[in-house]
């Protein structure tokens, strides 16, 4: 049976800064999939954005690190099965510090996720057929309180303003589960609300790449 979570003591960390960026020479089709590199070595449990190309499946994500092996320059993305993937011709990846906490979100919805399909129906049939395509980016809405001291919302401003994707790591509960992705931010900080209600400002966050789970 499902574990039913609700949306209480959600730990929300934002990017805070990237390290520098380690050349990917290799990665194989296994699971999980084991990254060849050089430069310097991450630590287990350290995450990281990898910037991909051939293997398009891991490219914009997050990823925690494991079994790293600083002789043999590899690591593993844990849990990463990687068999049916393309195959990687290039890219590298950058160690992920989650300095900035962000802590006055509010309400939640989100968006996307939904299938954009094509068109095949020719001119010989009074049927309709279709391929599912590419799949819409999932943007996550939130509510915040406004507080324009607030460090949180001052980097996801800085972020906003500058055009730049941001590392995310959801955690739920002591231990719970854990999201982490990569996105756009948007947060004017312009207050809104109600008479005599709380003064809040509009967040959003629309995934780059797709999200990654762990259990713990």
């Amino acid at each position: 049976m499902a574990t039913a979570r609700k949306w209480s003591n959600v730990a929300v960390a934002m990017q805070s800064a990237l390290g520098t960026q380690n050349t990917i020479t290799a990665i194989t089709k296994a699971s999980p999939g084991v990254v060849s590199y050089s430069g310097s070595d991450p630590s287990n449990g350290d995450y990281i954005l990898l910037t991909v190309q051939g293997m398009y499946q891991l490219n914009a994500r997050v990823f925690r690190v494991a079994n790293v092996n600083a002789g043999g320059n590899t690591l593993e993305l844990e849990g990463e099965n990687t068999t049916s993937y393309d195959t990687f011709t290039s890219g590298y990846f950058e160690p992920i510090t989650y300095g900035t906490t962000i802590s006055t979100l509010t309400n939640l919805s989100s968006s996307g996720g939904d299938l954009n399909f094509i068109r095949t129906t020719t001119i010989h049939t009074n049927q309709e057929t279709q391929l599912p395509g590419t799949t819409n980016a999932i943007t996550y809405n939130f509510d915040s309180i406004w507080d324009a001291s607030d460090t949180g919302l001052a980097a996801l401003k800085a972020a906003y303003q500058a055009g730049s994707a941001r590392c995310f790591r959801f955690t739920f509960g002591t231990g719970g589960p854990i999201m982490v992705f990569n996105g756009y931010v948007g947060a004017s900080l312009s207050p809104v609300g109600s008479a005599g209600e709380l003064v809040t400002t509009p967040v959003s966050i629309t995934q780059f790449g797709a999200p990654t789970y762990y259990s713990s």
